[in-house]
């Protein structure tokens, strides 16, 4: 090879990497059977990390174990409140920076899933909506109303517009390849009738319209118009089939835990009940799995939601609040995501037939242009292992409530109730270790009292008041209080009698606190 053909092909490379290193344009597509992104037929690995659940310096770590773990996507909502604490004024610095956070994910070679709702849910305080939303005259949420759906408009407008300035959707050379809008409507549309009818296609239109140039997904919305995906969340997918047998069948919240409330239990699903809601959903013909959460994180301020959500967020992930990997939950889904995607052609360019073995169900995937097969053996009966003779393919052991992945239907690489994964293992250091961590210092913050409990506020009224429209979220509490002169020396035992349903009550004379009850 001459030395000038060889600084040309030098050249070429290094433009070929640069191109990459920069972002190249990604077109992304579907059928029933696979998500097609610049020609390639894949399944895809998502898991939930929420930006503002974490701090920044942690991002580029949990990205990377998430990459560790077998994952294509990274997947989180936008949370307006934080976006938007009062009306026209935004916040995108620290842990709000959702772009950075998204370009993280890129440089670590991640998709983005970027779910704006705008209503989260996500047992985050108001579903994430900003209180100053609520107060807006004559308002109705998440329905047909004009007041809302302006400001539903202008909020996801504006975010998608960030993201295109960024050049941050696939077909600008960006990480998102998948959206969605509105969040679980199907759970409540019913009770706003006609109008949630309605409301749910202006949702639908306002998406097209804003050409981002990678599909929509509507969670749990049975009857999304098109193009809009409709998807399934829960512990089990299995039997989901989306609305349209032309659309890809995607569970976009597989229930990895659950969150803690005060004084509650902390709840833990096994690696092996995960796992299996896994294979089960790609043996039924699944090319789309997203786990809620992968790493859950912390609720830090105040946005945890009701009802008595704690600060943690764990969820029982595959990675702690920490970020720590939660063994063995993290190695036993690292490989069955490595099981699926070594037959991943075979899954998204295949038929398949299924076929009952007594309490286990065989489902055959071949491709009919190469008659590569592969095949998933299930057992769901919860006390009874299968043994299953598949003939020339041999004889398979399958235990109770398990699901075996077989290469070429004949060699079992993963059984969802058989964890190889080492268990985590904690190690405390004693005092004085090398490298050991500063101590902790713990700081006292108080409510903005000020002068309250003096007796003294910040306005009077004849009434009542609205919680949220006289807090504005600032705080949780809202006082009430009132004072009686008493002239007469004669009433020296005086009782005091109030009739309320308020939380707390303090009483004091000439200033002084007297008693205080809990009610």
């Amino acid at each position: 090879m001459t030395g000038s053909l060889m600084e040309v092909l030098l050249v070429i490379c290094l433009a070929l990497l640069c191109s990459s290193a920069s972002g190249v344009t990604t077109q992304v597509s579907y059928d029933s059977n696979a998500f097609i992104i610049n020609g390639e037929r894949r399944v895809l690995f998502s898991g939930a990390i929420h930006y503002p659940r974490s701090t920044t310096g942690m991002w580029p770590d949990l990205i990377r174990k998430a990459k560790e773990g077998g994952l294509d996507m990274i997947e989180t909502y936008i949370f307006w409140d934080r976006h938007e604490p009062k009306r026209g004024e935004f916040d995108f610095s620290g842990n709000l920076d959702f772009i950075k956070f998204f370009k993280t994910a890129q440089e670590a070679g991640l998709y983005v899933y970027m779910r704006i709702g705008p209503y989260a849910c996500a047992e985050w305080n108001y579903g994430g909506f900003p209180v100053w939303l609520h107060n807006l005259p004559g308002i109705k949420l998440r329905t047909d109303n004009e007041v809302y759906k302006n400001e539903m408009q202008k909020f996801v407008t504006k975010i998608v517009n960030m993201c295109k300035e960024a050049k941050l959707f696939g077909p600008q050379g960006g990480p998102i390849i998948l959206a969605q809008i509105e969040n679980e409507y199907g759970n409540v549309m019913g009770a706003y009738g006609e109008a949630g009818k309605s409301y749910i296609k202006w949702c639908a239109e306002l998406a097209v319209s804003l050409n981002v140039g990678v599909p929509w997904v509507m969670c749990k919305q049975a009857d999304a118009p098109e193009p809009m995906i409709n998807t399934c969340n829960g512990f089990y997918c299995n039997s989901f089939k989306p609305n349209n047998p032309k659309n890809p069948k995607m569970l976009t919240e597989n229930w990895v835990g659950w969150f803690v409330r005060w004084g509650g239990r902390k709840p833990h699903r096994p690696a092996e009940d995960l796992a299996l809601s896994v294979a089960l959903f790609f043996q039924s013909g699944g090319i789309f799995m997203n786990y809620y959460m992968y790493h859950g994180g912390t609720n830090f301020g105040r946005i945890a939601g009701g009802p008595y959500i704690t600060t943690s967020y764990e969820f029982d992930a595959p990675l702690d609040e920490y970020g720590n990997r939660n063994q063995p939950k993290w190695g036993h889904l690292k490989q069955l995501h490595a099981a699926v995607k070594s037959v991943e052609k075979i899954l998204t360019n295949s038929t398949s037939t299924t076929k009952e073995f007594g309490n286990a169900n065989l489902t055959m995937y071949t491709n009919a242009a190469t008659g590569e097969r592969v095949c998933f053996l299930s057992n769901l009966n919860t006390t009874q292992d299968a043994h299953i003779d598949l003939q020339k393919d041999g004889k398979h052991f399958v235990p109770a409530w398990s699901v075996s992945i077989l290469e070429a239907c004949n060699k079992e690489i993963y059984n969802t109730a058989k964890i190889s994964t080492q268990e985590t293992v904690m190690v405390k250091k004693p005092d004085g270790a090398e490298n050991q961590s500063a101590k902790l210092s713990w700081q006292w913050t108080a409510e903005p009292l000020e002068d309250r409990l003096d007796g003294r506020g910040d306005f009077t009224g004849p009434k009542l008041l609205e919680q949220t429209a006289t807090t504005l979220d600032a705080s949780d509490y809202l006082w009430y209080m009132t004072s009686v002169n008493i002239t007469d020396k004669a009433r020296t035992n005086a009782i005091l009698r109030v009739n309320t349903t308020g939380h707390v009550l303090h009483a004091y004379v000439n200033g002084k606190l007297v008693g205080t009850l809990l009610l």
